[in-house]
């Protein structure tokens, strides 16, 4: 029996019992996939880890704390054995045997009658991975070929095609600040699937070297017409590709709520009858100064932090920012969109109550190649935009979070 590999079956353990014998970190690590796969999990061990026993108090599991006792694995239909009694561990293996139960061992594989899978999910498809007794099992090998294959499937890499029709519609995907890498996991899978990809030019455009060569792009950044019209080609483009079919992806820079005027996209194709996927990203308002060694809270420093838009002026009569309520908060202001207009914004806050010395830093191109960072105060940052020549997409966080971190080189 040794030299025959396992044969691979998929338990469907739904309201069924499952014992597992022992609370210790086998247990932890396993017990979370039974309880998602809706096993009645009925845990026997005097003692658990926390985690373990979280799991008890939230009434997924049940506990019993006691050791083993011959009769535990009655009407089991499958069975975890991993205490660190070894006699323990003989019994229920022997109890399982007697019952038909199968039975992983977590001390000794080779006198189980079943092995645990390394396994890994990607949309719904779960990967199992088994390397053959004859050949010597390593678990870490094991793991290692499972997260290969996990990843690939996730980032895209690892391409299945679909062998049924594709519901067609359109994802909202939020492609973080810039850094290729800091774009979500299921996002990146959706792009490596998409027949048309509408960017923006902040979104990270090194993702898109990587698509097939059928795969077409539109710039979002060169639609015809002014800034309001822009919105409705893009609108537009977006309702056309998918009525004919294909999965489209808006890939959009940071967040697709924050500034980005995801919901606008949205509902012109909720109005259109088209599905829509929203996809969250990460907002350039917390990973631009995080990549930049700032913290937009700190114990004892800031308790909260407010993201501001900086496209329109204080003394614009289009904005719709309380300037001087945010002169009278302590925390942290994070201005997107502010490298135009910081001088007024700087002049505005002091005169309503911030100290002009509080600390700015300003962050361009944050989390890509070409990021830096211009240190100043509400007092200087004006001027020290303009001798060095700051450009945007620039982040600008005040407060005095700014001097918490290390002072960056130079």
């Amino acid at each position: 029996m040794a030299e025959h590999p396992a044969y691979p079956v998929g338990l469907r353990l739904t309201g069924r019992k499952v014992v597992v014998l022992g609370g210790g970190q086998v247990a932890q690590r396993r017990l979370p996939a039974l309880i998602a796969a809706g096993a009645d999990v009925l845990l026997v061990s005097p003692e658990v880890t926390p985690s373990v026993e979280a799991m008890a108090d939230a009434g997924e599991i049940s506990w019993q704390r006691r050791p083993y006792a011959e009769g535990d694995l009655a009407d089991a239909w499958y069975a975890l054995i991993a205490t660190s009694d070894d006699e323990a561990n003989t019994a229920a293996s022997a109890e399982a045997e007697r019952h038909r139960v199968w039975c992983v061992r977590s001390d000794d594989a080779d006198a189980a009658t079943a092995w645990t899978p390394a396994t890994g999910t990607s949309e719904g498809v779960t990967v199992a991975v088994l390397t053959s007794r004859a050949r010597g099992r390593d678990p870490r090998h094991t793991a290692a070929i499972r997260d290969a294959v996990v990843e690939g499937l996730r980032d895209g890499t690892l391409v299945a095609p679909h062998h049924r029709t594709r519901t067609p519609g359109v994802a909202l995907v939020g492609g973080g600040p810039g850094d290729p890498d800091l774009i979500t996991v299921r996002g990146r899978r959706l792009l490596a699937e998409a027949d048309v990809v509408i960017a923006d030019h902040l979104g990270p455009r090194d993702l898109l070297a990587e698509l097939p060569a059928n795969v077409e792009v539109i710039d979002a950044a060169k639609l015809p017409y002014g800034r309001f019209m822009a919105q409705e080609a893009i609108n537009s483009a977006l309702i056309e590709h998918a009525k004919q079919g294909k999965s489209v992806v808006r890939l959009k820079g940071g967040d697709p709520f924050v500034y980005g005027r995801g919901m606008e996209e949205v509902q012109a194709l909720a109005e259109a009858g088209i599905p829509c996927t929203v996809v969250p990203g990460i907002s350039s308002s917390i990973s631009v100064p995080g990549a930049a060694g700032i913290p937009v809270t700190h114990r004892g420093v800031a308790h909260e932090f407010t993201v501001v838009s900086g496209h329109i002026a204080p003394d614009d009569e289009r904005s719709l920012v309380d300037w001087p309520a945010l002169a009278r908060l302590t925390g942290t202001l994070v201005i997107l969109m502010g490298v135009g207009t910081i001088g007024k914004v700087a002049e505005t806050l002091v005169a309503h109550g911030r100290p002009a010395d509080t600390p700015v830093a300003v962050v361009q191109e944050g989390t890509t190649a070409g990021q830096r960072r211009v240190d100043a105060t509400l007092a200087t940052v004006a001027e020290a935009v303009r001798t060095h020549e700051v450009k945007a997409p620039s982040v600008i966080v005040i407060g005095d979070v700014v001097a918490v971190g290390p002072r960056p080189a130079g």
